[in-house]
């Protein structure tokens, strides 16, 4: 039976009350007790969480805690409380590759309005053993964000700067997963398009996603296995890749989804697609100007051989074998043979412009997906994006990437650790 909310009123009572007021009125001292400072200066965390009311309650009205709260707690997760140190790190890049990002191009008052209310930092990993997948982030009701695995972060020093494989980690650990749940709270506040669902409407598996491979995910259409658990997943999981993630990520799920055909266009809208993503396609040294294909074959059961599949595989994969024959198997995480499949080596490339997408072949498969779906759904989350809130994900994207090259001065130059007192 569905639930009925009844929202009460207090406007007869309000307009009484305002009746009994005039602009004549004094105002005394108020009825509650305003002598308590906002910040326990008693506490061992004094000067961080003075740091924290400074920077985050007064200006956006946001509590983070990273004081463990059992209550609050996820039960279905053993979990640990965050490192003090980390957590102060992860709060000074929260402001500045998070909210000063949103600020600059939004507005003062947008995170003020629609920015999240509380951030809860996990110092241990919500990870499920019967699912096999691990929970880097959650959103509340568009209130509270929660960030795990807070102490497995790199601490910073001026001896032990980031690198490019550090921030990398941050991207995929925290930032990705706080402008995904982000992107939930705006479009909880303001629909997306339906036509973004329809895209892919018959392949979404909220049950199994974690079980399909990334070339699988990437020729169905989707950015991430997780964007194909649900449309509106999907939504998020493509404006935070925008986002986020790295020309190589990004370059390499291009490649899965354009490997098997494409629309006539899609080459072009690629091509654009990578410029707006700011990726230097002709890079001479990136892994996508050589890189090798192979055929992927799977073993057939009935009849003990090995059957050719529609399916082409990147050398980023596992593959161990004969040069000579180019015949190869795959391993996998604890580097065991997986005898499901063997790979044949197909080609080689030295360059996606000139080599790869000539290669590629026009498709007028009824059923084809790949870069064709991906591709319809970045545009539908990058125009809603920018009709409703104002924002370029492109533009967010860039200014992003610009502060993560400057991390290591920004840190040097205003931050300070605090011990505990």
């Amino acid at each position: 039976m569905m639930k009925k909310i009844v929202f009460l009123t207090a406007m007869p009572l309000l307009m009484a009350v305002l009746a009994s007021c005039s602009s004549k009125d004094e105002f005394t001292d108020s009825i509650f007790d305003t002598s308590v400072p906002a910040v326990d200066q008693t506490k061992s965390t004094a000067e961080f969480d003075q740091w924290l009311y400074d920077n985050f309650v007064v200006p956006y009205n946001v509590q983070v805690n990273y004081r463990f709260d059992q209550a609050a707690a996820d039960k279905r997760f053993v979990l640990t409380p965050a490192n003090y140190k980390r957590s102060q790190l992860l709060a000074h890049l929260i402001m500045y590759l998070y909210y000063d990002v949103y600020t600059k191009y939004a507005g003062e008052d947008f995170m003020k309005q629609y920015g999240p209310r509380i951030f809860q930092f996990i110092g241990s990993s919500g990870y499920s053993a019967t699912q096999g997948t691990e929970v880097l982030g959650t959103a509340s009701g568009g209130v509270k964000i929660t960030l795990y695995n807070i102490n497995e972060m790199k601490e910073w020093s001026e001896g032990t700067e980031y690198d490019g494989a550090d921030v990398e980690v941050l991207n995929e650990r925290f930032f990705h997963t706080m402008h995904h749940e982000f992107s939930h709270i705006l479009h909880q506040t303001k629909s997306y398009p339906v036509t973004f669902g329809q895209v892919t409407s018959g392949t979404y598996d909220p049950q199994n996603w974690q079980k399909r491979d990334s070339v699988t995910t990437h020729q169905l259409g989707y950015v991430t296995h997780y964007a194909s658990s649900a449309n509106y997943e999907d939504f998020v999981e493509t404006l935070s890749g925008i986002i986020t993630d790295t020309p190589y990520r990004w370059m390499m799920r291009i490649i899965n989804a354009t490997s098997m055909g494409v629309r006539n266009g899609d080459k072009e809208e690629i091509l654009d697609l990578c410029e707006k993503l700011n990726i230097n396609i002709d890079q001479a040294d990136a892994h996508w100007n050589n890189f090798k294909l192979y055929k992927e074959k799977e073993y057939n059961t009935f009849t003990g051989k090995y059957d050719d599949t529609e399916r082409y595989v990147l050398d980023v994969h596992r593959l161990i074998g004969d040069p000579q024959t180019h015949q190869y198997q795959v391993l996998d995480k604890e580097q065991n043979y997986v005898d499901q499949y063997k790979y044949t080596e197909l080609r080689s490339f030295t360059s996606f412009r000139n080599d790869f997408l000539p290669w590629v072949s026009i498709s007028t498969k009824d059923d084809l997906a790949g870069i064709n779906a991906m591709l319809k759904k970045i545009s539908i989350a990058t125009t809603w994006y920018t009709e409703k809130w104002g924002l370029d994900a492109f533009t967010l994207r860039k200014e992003v990437s610009d502060r993560q090259d400057n991390i290591n001065e920004y840190m040097k130059n205003n931050v300070v650790f605090y011990d505990l007192k």
